[in-house]
């Protein structure tokens, strides 16, 4: 992980230095100008000299244009991580239809944009298997939960892990439902796995980018 003091460090001498130049080139300018206005006309300035005098300050200033993309391609390649720990404490909502099973309770929360006549809940496991299904009837249009007791199909306790929901929704003409989902609880951990950001809420990883709430725990 990049180091934040060190990143803003750099950045605040980049910014001093861009100030610096611009009192500089202003101060230049300046001086450039009275001597052209005050020149002898019988031995006038040298423009080879100012021309290299101009042709010194661009270059300081695209040396600090080119500081400006290393510190870019810094944050980059940081990805936002050093930022992201931020989250660590926070009360986190994310799009995601994974959840944790833990002590044989797991739980998923999602909307339906409209009523549906049919919902049918998949539970999968990481390698995509169903393990459990519930069929719904009418349901209406709005928030839902679904809580899962970790039983697969014959009965059996499932091990404590990583599950998915699928949502197969349907309304009275047999057209399918999008259901969005979404979950919420305190973010304990960031990190970057497989060049991805991760935060891990209560105790399920999602990106980062999947985050669409955050707000102060109470």
């Amino acid at each position: 992980m990049t180091d934040v003091a060190s990143v803003g460090s750099t950045l605040d001498k980049i910014s001093s230095s861009r100030t610096r130049l611009a009192d500089s080139t202003e101060t230049f300018l300046a001086l450039l100008t009275a001597q052209l206005k005050n020149q002898d006309p019988l031995s006038p300035m040298d423009s080879t000299q100012f021309t290299q005098q101009i042709v010194q300050m661009t270059g300081v200033e695209q040396q600090l244009l080119t500081n400006d993309l290393l510190a870019a391609l810094v944050g980059m390649n940081d990805g936002g991580l050093a930022e992201s720990v931020n989250l660590i404490g926070k009360t986190v909502t994310a799009t995601t239809g994974a959840s944790y099973l833990q002590d044989g309770q797991a739980n998923w929360s999602y909307n339906l944009p409209r009523d549906a006549a049919s919902v049918q809940l998949d539970v999968i496991d990481t390698s995509g298997k169903v393990v459990a299904s519930k069929v719904l009837t009418a349901t209406k249009a709005g928030d839902q939960t679904f809580e899962w007791n970790g039983k697969d199909s014959l009965g059996n306790q499932l091990a404590d892990g990583d599950y998915g929901l699928r949502i197969t929704a349907k309304d009275t003409a047999g057209s399918a439902i999008t259901a969005s989902q979404t979950l919420t609880g305190i973010a304990s951990a960031v990190q970057t796995v497989n060049g991805t950001n991760i935060v891990t809420i209560g105790k399920t990883k999602v990106p980062i980018s999947a985050v669409t709430a955050v707000a102060n725990t109470v």
